[in-house]
């Protein structure tokens, strides 16, 4: 590869970085090449439907590891209502006596 040919890869190299493309290797089956060529070409757009893409991808790789712990804590902390100081007490009341 003469100058011009590394300069101008350089200069490739350095655009795709400044979006935030980075490059990485990867290691599969020859037959699945083009599938994880394209899904890298969908996601690198990072657009809303690479988001919704990388989003269901996510959730089927997960899908077969365990559920975590806090689960329900952490979307209830994600709420509109935090901070909204509504008041969740309520009166205690022990019934009433009975005669036995």
């Amino acid at each position: 590869m003469n100058k011009s040919q590394r300069h101008a890869i350089a200069n490739y190299r350095r655009r795709l970085r400044q979006r935030g493309i980075t490059r990485y290797e990867v290691r599969g089956l020859t037959t699945d090449k083009e599938l994880v060529r394209s899904l890298a070409k969908r996601l690198s757009r990072n657009d809303a439907a690479a988001g919704e893409l990388r989003e269901e991808v996510a959730r089927k790789l997960n899908a077969d590891q365990p559920l975590r712990r806090g689960g329900v804590l952490a979307v209830l902390r994600r709420s509109p209502l935090v901070g909204s100081e509504l008041n969740v007490k309520r009166k205690v009341d022990r019934g009433r006596k009975i005669d036995l």
